[in-house]
Formats: structure tokens, C-alpha cells, sequence
């Protein structure tokens, strides 16, 4: 499905970098665009991006703002 359409992103492509070894969403915005645009599908895709680090065992490390909305952190 397509996250974001700004930067024609797709939960596919999501996945694909936390395999490749994002540590961070911040790394995930500077690889693919997500969420750096309009902001509409940043908490669509921090959710999968969470998911992916959790099935992928990666270390998901958000920003200080991104704790703030992502409910694995509520």
C-alpha cells in the first residue's frame, strides 16, 4: 500500500530499509522521503516502520516528537 503520497512511498519500501539497517525514522526520511513533505502519513508510516524494527529485530530509535505521537510509546 502506498504510505506516502508525496513521495510515492509504500510500506513495501519501508520495510525494505529497516532490512537494509535504518536505525532511526530520521534515517528512513532521508532515504526514502516519507513524511517529509506534508506530514499527512507520518504516523501511518512510523507505525510500520515500529512493526518492521520489531519483526526484524532492529532497534527502532524515533525522535523525541515522534515518542510523543507513536502509541507504543502512549
Amino acid at each position: 500500500m502506498i504510505v506516502c503520497i508525496c513521495q510515492r512511498v509504500s510500506d513495501r519500501d519501508i520495510v525494505r530499509v529497516v532490512r537494509d539497517g535504518a536505525s532511526s525514522f530520521e534515517d528512513l526520511q532521508i532515504e526514502t522521503g516519507v513524511a517529509s513533505r506534508c506530514g499527512c502519513c507520518r504516523s501511518c508510516a512510523q507505525q510500520i516502520y515500529d512493526k518492521a524494527c520489531a519483526e526484524h529485530g532492529a532497534r527502532a530509535h524515533a525522535g523525541p516528537e515522534s515518542r510523543a505521537t507513536s502509541p507504543a510509546y502512549a
